[in-house]
């Protein structure tokens, strides 16, 4: 089971899964260019809810087609501080009728 978790510092966000840092997966898509951001709707939450999901699945055409929904039924309602299992991405895709 992967842990993700998220960071708002005085020095930037930090973005890890499993301890080492999460990659945007500009390569795949990119939503936003200026990397990641949560707790709103938009472009940075999307590129984070990307890579989230790009990791979690491991199917790169799944997390894009999921990537909006996810973004919003979990990434925008992140804190300043977050963390979400494996478990707690099935359970918010299972909520998006997967």
């Amino acid at each position: 089971m992967k842990t993700f978790r998220g960071d708002r510092t005085i020095d930037g966000l930090k973005v890890s899964v499993d301890g080492q840092p999460l990659g945007t997966h500009e390569e795949i898509k990119r939503f936003n260019t200026t990397g990641f951001e949560w707790s709103y709707e938009g472009a940075g939450p999307r590129q984070l809810a990307l890579a989230i999901l790009v990791e979690h699945l491991g199917d790169t055409a799944k997390a894009i087609a999921l990537s909006d929904g996810f973004m919003k039924a979990a990434v925008a309602n992140f804190d300043n501080e977050w963390e979400m299992t494996s478990a707690d991405i099935d359970a918010v895709l299972a909520t998006l009728g997967r």
